[in-house]
């Protein structure tokens, strides 16, 4: 697969060549090089994903059995899905971009009425995009890492999937986010082997509780979030 990229440094189109399943190597004939997170096929972003099947729903309609595909039409969007962000995420939008448009795909996949990156800046992390939240508070509500269920994720590095969250020890309402109208919530830890870099998490006024496919399609968004991050981070440094 050919990615078409222009050069940073010059301009002219770059040459591609795949180092793995998920990255390619763009080169210059200027000298200068990078990286994309392009995937080699669709199914390889989710390593989760099986094999399609269907799911049997009896309907009493004059005794006929009608068979529906939801698991296998459910798989499929969700596919589609994480082969949209994947490219998001390897795309030229800034940071800020990238996390918004996240936050509407991901809300929109899981039916969930909010979903909301933080980022850590110093000891505090920051909601640095929302879908359900008004925009408006981006970059102003901060939570200390320890604080609250957010937080204690971010302590942790541990996710917390509840489905009355309001009702949990650790649960600390922020009025400006109208959070008490929320019941279910999943908060999953931006993390990697040595750094916390952030929380995404995805509220719901329904009382559920999220599947095991749920967290582990939310726990591909957020290593595509931080590969989205270092991606940025590393040209930030080389620039």
């Amino acid at each position: 697969m050919q990615v078409a990229a222009r050069c940073r440094k010059c301009g002219r189109v770059m040459q591609s060549q795949r180092v793995d399943n998920y990255r390619v190597k763009l080169t210059c004939s200027c000298g200068f090089s990078d990286y994309r997170t392009v995937m080699e096929r669709v199914r390889t972003v989710n390593p989760f994903c099986q094999k399609a099947s269907f799911t049997p729903v009896v309907e009493s309609e004059k005794g006929r059995m009608v068979l529906t595909m939801q698991k296998a039409n459910r798989e499929h969007l969700e596919i589609i899905s994480l082969e949209e962000i994947s490219m998001l995420v390897s795309s030229d939008y800034e940071l800020s971009q990238i996390l918004q448009q996240l936050a509407v795909k991901v809300a929109g996949q899981l039916k969930v009425s909010v979903c909301s990156i933080y980022l850590l800046d110093g000891k505090e992390l920051v909601l640095s995009a929302t879908h359900g939240f008004d925009q408006s508070f981006i970059g102003k509500i901060r939570i200390r890492v320890g604080e609250g269920i957010t937080g204690t994720v971010a302590k942790t590095r541990e996710h917390i999937s509840l489905n009355r969250a309001s009702q949990d020890p650790r649960y600390k309402n922020f009025h400006q986010l109208q959070e008490e109208k929320y019941n279910a919530m999943l908060s999953f830890p931006i993390a990697d082997k040595h750094d916390l870099y952030g929380v995404i998490n995805l509220n719901t006024t329904s009382i559920k509780t999220f599947s095991d496919d749920e967290i582990n399609y939310v726990s591909i968004i957020a290593n595509l979030i931080l590969t989205a991050l270092k991606l940025r981070r590393k040209f930030s440094a080389s620039r």
